[in-house]
């Protein structure tokens, strides 16, 4: 595999605040990232380390690139979309066209006028009248018709309806998605966007609790239902974490022989937000944290 972004102890302190703090990982080409974590986490501020909008300390490399020193080089080969979009309110679609058309060297107009065709947004129309789900849709048609190597997704599909939110990564997966491209997305709306990821990153207090691709996610974790004996059996093998659902203990394990396991009650493999919660849960009750 090839890294796209590389980062070796990576901090970024503000004050006495470690916002992102000694954090090392590779991000490959080719893969689906999410990068997942409760308000306050680290996730904007990593986002802006990688987007060259910060410096940090450490290693950091985007591209093979230095993305602080060397952003306007990087910023040919990344696209972004925000959870607020930032086209100017007052321009006209096709205006907004020529403008991306003139200023960015790998911007094909015909491909995002393709894009364009299969929405009800008008040319004429300006951003101002167009609702927050076609301004979502006009900016994923912009950005598909950059031929950019790392797609950055900050909560982009916040505000809108389920619908929108579908139909927004169905484009992303079939018109722009390739082994060539990665994406980098943080949401809070993990379970619709758990389908579509290969890796997860969860970031707390600056610090990264997971960093694993989704085929090791059954391997590492495993989720146990049982209920009297059984779950008294089954806490006293050391879950990560339990809760009470539906009359039954719920536990995750991690790193366990599944063997030990079986025949105690249900077992399946955790969904991404369900090991979020886990794994948040057990970074704070060990920093004395409720």
């Amino acid at each position: 595999m090839t890294s796209l972004v590389t980062a070796r102890d990576v901090s970024k302190r503000f004050g006495d605040l470690r916002a992102v703090d000694d954090v090392s990982f590779d991000i490959e080409k080719g893969r689906i990232l999410g990068l997942i974590g409760p308000n306050g986490a680290g996730k904007t501020t990593l986002l802006k380390a990688i987007l060259g909008l910060t410096e940090c300390e450490g290693e950091l490399s985007v591209l093979g690139l230095d993305p602080f020193k060397q952003r306007k080089k990087l910023m040919r080969q990344i696209c972004f979309i925000a959870d607020v979009a930032v086209l100017p309110r007052w321009i006209k679609v096709h205006q907004l066209l020529d403008f991306v058309d003139a200023t960015h060297p790998n911007f094909s107009r015909e491909s995002a006028e393709t894009h364009l065709a299969k929405t009800k947004i008008k040319k004429t129309s300006k951003v101002r009248e167009l609702s927050k789900g076609m301004v979502a849709q006009l900016h994923l048609s912009i950005i598909m018709a950059i031929n950019a190597r790392l797609l950055v997704l900050d909560e982009p599909t916040l505000g809108l309806d389920i619908l929108f939110r579908k139909e927004f990564y169905a484009n992303l997966l079939s018109d722009y998605f390739d082994e060539e491209r990665t994406i980098l997305v943080t949401t809070h709306q993990v379970e619709e966007i758990e389908n579509i990821l290969t890796d997860i990153m969860f970031i707390n207090d600056g610090q990264i609790l997971v960093n694993a691709s989704m085929d090791s996610v059954g391997e590492n974790w495993v989720e146990l239902a049982a209920s009297g004996d059984n779950a008294a059996k089954a806490k006293g093998l050391g879950p990560i974490f339990e809760t009470e659902m539906f009359g039954k203990s719920v536990f995750i394990f991690e790193n366990v022989n599944r063997s030990n396991l079986d025949g105690l009650g249900d077992l399946r493999t955790p969904s991404v937000a369900d090991l979020f919660v886990a794994k948040i849960k057990q970074a704070r009750a060990a920093g004395g944290v409720a």
